[in-house]
């Protein structure tokens, strides 16, 4: 209907066009009628306008006699082809607008079949939260599990070892804990090497556990529930639960199963990207970390948006520790450290020493472990 009508109006527009520039000629024709001379000649720019449309004028009605003998083609080609329960839901519960910049991606997630299992497609959902499509819309379709899961799972979140049948390995490189602990032994995915992480001084960036608890009594705050942004698989809020404090954390599963082996060590993952708003409450976390995916490959603005949330859901006389974020030296004296003075916390720790590694060396690169407390009243 809407082409049609587009179409009718283009036709006319240049009917009249042509129109006019027939009177323009009959009028130039008729202004000296007695005169014996020939009347002057059309200006050639005017006719080669002319002839332009009426070349258009031939190509549309064409076009249009085409479309008219074939309307299911037509419709087909200027409406997609929608799922049917993208458009139900659509209907019942708001879906994130930067959904509907990736069109492709969001009907191939929502083609399914109803009331049948799901499809294997997790890696699908990944790229559309990724993509600011959060949250994703909700399906109609019984989600995937393991074929054979262990039901004896240890209650210590620092076993010797995570059970691999307990993860849909579908779409990793890797088929095993083991296969991703010898390609990167400090992902996280070896529990048993991760005990004392947060609980040794190994240079003036650590922070131990003990050290934490120790300030945050000295400053007459008490950490009971905390939340760890980029926790990986959970390292920091299982250390945490050995001292009784609740931290959930927010993970992606970046090319392996992060959120699956924080569950299997009894730890809360939040499926949650860093670009997104905190799943959280103003004011009912103690403390909020900051991890290695906190960095300066973060843009500014977004970081800031970031920083602010956190302050959101801190409550009053709360921590915020800002664990080992590099950046280049310079940046951090003109931009970072002015950045985070704006928040105006209390610094309880502010240490920085040089990134020793490659990439560090080679930008310049420094890290920077902060530990700062949100005034009790603003």
């Amino acid at each position: 209907m809407g082409y049609t009508m587009g179409l009718n109006l283009l036709l006319l527009m240049a009917m009249v066009a042509t129109n006019i520039l027939s009177l323009y000629h009959l009028s130039s024709t008729l202004q000296s009628p007695k005169s014996t001379k020939a009347p002057p000649p059309v200006p050639d720019e005017l006719l080669r306008q002319l002839h332009t449309i009426r070349a258009t004028i031939n190509h549309l009605t064409r076009l249009q006699q085409s479309s008219s003998a074939n309307p299911a083609a037509n419709t087909a080609s200027t409406k997609p082809n929608i799922p049917s329960d993208l458009l139900l839901y659509s209907r019942i519960s708001p879906i994130a607008s930067s959904c509907h910049n990736h069109p492709d991606l969001l009907h191939k997630y929502m083609s399914y079949i109803r009331f049948s299992p799901c499809p294997s497609d997790s890696d699908l959902a990944e790229a559309l939260i990724l993509r600011g499509c959060h949250p994703l819309p909700r399906r109609r379709c019984f989600s995937r599990t393991p074929q054979k899961p262990t039901s004896s799972l240890p209650p210590n979140p620092f076993p010797s070892y995570l059970p691999d049948s307990n993860v849909i390995w579908d779409k990793y490189s890797c088929k095993s804990f083991d296969c991703l602990n010898r390609q990167n032994p400090s992902l996280g995915f070896d529990p048993s090497r991760e005990i004392s992480k947060f609980t040794s001084y190994k240079s003036e960036l650590d922070l131990p556990i003990q050290q934490l608890l120790q300030l945050a009594k000295s400053a007459k705050s008490v950490l009971r529930l905390g939340l760890d942004i980029g926790g990986g698989t959970g390292g920091f809020a299982a250390t945490m639960k050995l001292y009784n404090v609740t931290v959930v954390t927010t993970t992606m599963n970046m090319a392996a199963p992060y959120s699956e082996a924080a569950a299997l060590r009894g730890l809360v993952p939040l499926h949650v990207p860093l670009q997104q708003r905190l799943p959280l409450f103003d004011g009912v976390v103690d403390l909020v970390r900051l991890g290695h995916a906190v960095n300066r490959w973060i843009p500014l603005t977004m970081m800031e948006f970031l920083f602010y949330d956190v302050d959101r859901v801190l409550a009053g006389g709360g921590f915020l520790w800002v664990d080992h974020f590099f950046s280049k030296r310079a940046d951090l004296e003109k931009v970072y450290a002015p950045f985070l003075g704006k928040l105006g916390y209390k610094k309880v720790k502010w240490a920085t020493a040089n990134k020793t590694d490659a990439g560090g060396l080679k930008n310049g690169e420094v890290y920077l472990t902060a530990l700062l407390q949100k005034p009790v009243s603003r």
